[in-house]
């Protein structure tokens, strides 16, 4: 366990190495003109967007905006992702009515929900936020209803021989169980709650960094679209890193079953 907390100090370096290589392929490739920048921006051009949005303050209002949408759409989608898919996990006769529903939902694409959200809660955050549940519940939903379902039957059967309660096979096996799950498919919310604002903004906004870049997009200006998109992913990083500090808080019991490096 020791090594492996020390590989992300012994990689990082290189990981920098690579993040630079990268920049500079992409500075020289549009520099000499390669890659055309007026396609593909150039790293100069961006960096200095950005540094302009920031020294102005004109990026921390759409910013503000985006990241409430994000975390109110990301916190309520895990919070009924959690709560139908325990339920539904325990209960094989409701899985089974309501199985059709959800997989009829689940296939159809979120996106289209958007202009009809845009219409029921109007252009403000809310319609954000509900499509950012939309993609957010799924995700948490169907691996809290796979934890649960691949709890051990024999563990269940001798936890109940012991005179475990309902409650007591909740708390200590079926919520554990479904506790990992739940965190692997936060890291990949993380993202669609993110990609749930951005196009709730550019179907409909007057603020928020989809917003920033589709006024971008309207007059070309690649390099603030690229810059938008860096500043959403940095956020949707430490949104991501956040995730990483409870799982390891939460989680303290887990045993990484990797094998040790020789």
């Amino acid at each position: 366990m020791q090594r492996d907390r020390r590989k992300p100090r012994r990689l990082w370096p290189y990981q920098l190495l690579l993040f630079g290589s990268l920049i500079g392929l992409w500075y020289g490739l549009t520099e000499y003109e390669l890659l055309p920048s007026f396609f593909f921006g150039k790293p100069v051009l961006v960096v200095t967007q950005l540094y302009h949005w920031i020294s102005s303050g004109s990026v921390f209002r759409h910013l503000g905006v985006t990241i409430l949408e994000t975390l109110i759409a990301f916190s309520s989608g895990t919070l009924l992702g959690v709560g139908f898919g325990m339920w539904l996990g325990l209960s094989p006769l409701a899985a089974a009515l309501t199985d059709p529903y959800i997989k009829a939902m689940n296939a159809m694409p979120r996106v289209v929900l958007a202009p009809i959200f845009a219409l029921w809660f109007g252009l403000g955050i809310w319609s954000k936020v509900a499509l950012g549940i939309t993609l957010v519940f799924f995700s948490v939903f169907f691996n809290v209803y796979q934890g649960i379902k691949e709890v051990n039957p024999i563990l269940l059967a001798n936890a109940r021989m012991l005179g475990a309660s309902s409650h007591n096979l909740i708390r200590h096996i079926y919520w554990p169980a479904a506790l990992s799950w739940v965190f692997s498919s936060l890291h990949t919310s993380v993202g669609m709650a993110f990609v749930g604002a951005v196009v709730g903004e550019y179907l409909g906004s007057a603020q928020g960094l989809g917003y920033l870049i589709l006024q971008a997009e309207g007059v070309f200006d690649i390099n603030a679209v690229i810059a938008g998109m860096v500043i959403l992913t940095l956020c949707a990083l430490l949104l991501d890193t956040g995730v990483t500090l409870l799982e390891r808080r939460l989680l303290f019991w887990r045993i990484d079953s990797a094998p040790e490096p020789r």
